[in-house]
């Protein structure tokens, strides 16, 4: 078996499943973010009342307040009240409010993931968790609540596809990088409702914070699950935030692939998604003088230390332009004050970056709200008509360090021309 197949097995009570059956599977850990507030409508839909309605499992229940944050209207206030009075109400116990960071960087930090586990999440990018060895995915609303008050969920078994990315990754290319020139050139659809298994010596030298990258855009290929396997550096990463067992799953040396793709990552450029597609992709080079309004770096796909630190190194005594918005979010609490302990913020902020709290925002369209006719250049998941604004806007996925470098040169150009 693979390795999704190995967890569905195990999480269904089975030795053995194939592609194409279909499970009751128990949930290890199901994760909400702001859209917990839907739960109570939902039960009054339902007809139980919520004196009655017991979650399955309190220590298994995440919530995360980190979409909207801090609340900037009356409804948006009225909403993260409902979420809080909820879960007092249903006796949550790992309720993160708005000081923790985006969710699926809170469920990591926080040692609520650990590999073999199978996690629900009520959002697309929940697939995040797969880069520590985990078959996680996101659900609907109505579904969670299903889930929190059984602890259970039907899946049909994917098939399993495999990435090998070999090679070694050159100075100023990513695992962003990577992805989007998958997306470009297989589709964002070469995965749907698929697992993939990323592997090779390029995944093997990623950082844990590269991986969390890849593992939150495999959703932006159509998987249902975005697989790594756990290595000494998973282990590593683990054993600072948790001290339960740590159980790797690897695949079976017979293992059943659907498709294997190959790609060579020394021969990556920098890669940037053009408008309103992510897999509207070109190596940066090709792409010409593309003049920018604003950059950013933030959001579940971006925002960590390593992103922080290689825009840092980028911007460091220069001045951002007038011209351009660029602004940075770090993805958590935590990973805003080791990026203070280190000097990055200040390096930032004298270079013209406004920096921003954790949450959502920038990427979602709640801050930094692009209007018609402007153009953005952003480390984030998705660049979909209208998503950080007008309709009108152009909005351009990069790595960090494109973004960093695009926004010194008020224009897109390849990192490697500016470092």
């Amino acid at each position: 078996m693979t390795i999704a197949e190995k967890i569905l097995a195990r999480a269904s009570g089975r030795k053995k499943v194939e592609p194409g059956n279909y499970v009751t599977a128990k949930i290890d850990m199901a994760m909400m973010p702001d859209a917990f507030r839907l739960i109570r409508p939902l039960l009054k839909q339902a007809g139980i009342p919520e004196s009655e309605f017991k979650l399955w499992d309190p220590d298994r229940v995440v919530i995360v307040t980190d979409h909207r944050v801090p609340a900037f209207d009356v409804v948006n206030a009225r909403a993260q009240k409902l979420a809080r009075d909820l879960a007092r109400s249903l006796g949550v116990k790992h309720f993160y409010d708005i000081f923790a960071g985006v969710c699926h960087q809170v469920m990591v930090e926080k040692g609520h993931v650990l590999p073999g586990q199978l996690i629900v999440g009520a959002d697309s990018h929940t697939t995040t968790y797969g880069a520590l060895n985990v078959a996680s995915t996101g659900i609907g609303a109505s579904e969670m609540a299903y889930v929190l008050g059984t602890g259970e969920l039907w899946f049909m078994v994917p098939e399993t596809i495999k990435f090998d990315i070999q090679g070694h990754l050159s100075p100023m290319v990513t695992s962003k990088d990577v992805i989007l020139h998958i997306a470009g050139k297989y589709s964002t659809e070469v995965a749907q409702y698929k697992a993939i298994e990323w592997t090779g010596s390029a995944v093997d030298e990623m950082s844990i914070d590269a991986r969390l990258t890849m593992g939150n855009m495999s959703v932006e290929l159509g998987a249902k699950f975005g697989i790594f396997r756990a290595d000494e550096k998973t282990i590593a990463y683990l054993k600072k935030r948790t001290d339960k067992p740590i159980e790797p799953v690897d695949p079976d040396p017979d293992a059943v692939y659907a498709h294997t793709y190959t790609i060579d990552a020394s021969k990556l450029e920098p890669q940037i998604a053009l408008p309103h597609n992510v897999g509207n992709v070109k190596g940066v080079s090709e792409v010409g003088d593309i003049p920018i309004d604003q950059a950013v770096i933030a959001s579940c796909c971006h925002g960590r230390i390593e992103d922080l630190e290689t825009a840092a190194r980028i911007v460091k005594g220069k001045k951002i332009p007038k011209t351009v918005r660029f602004f940075v979010a770090p993805a958590s609490w935590e990973q805003y004050k080791e990026a203070l302990d280190k000097g990055i913020i200040s390096t930032l902020v004298d270079a013209g970056v406004m920096v921003g709290n954790p949450s959502c925002g920038f990427c979602t369209g709640y801050q930094g709200v692009l209007a018609e006719g402007e153009s953005c250049v952003a480390a984030t998941p998705r660049n979909f008509r209208g998503r950080m604004g007008s309709p009108d806007s152009r909005i351009y996925l990069a790595s960090a360090a494109t973004v960093a470098a695009s926004a010194l040169r008020g224009k897109i150009v390849d990192p490697r021309e500016v470092n």
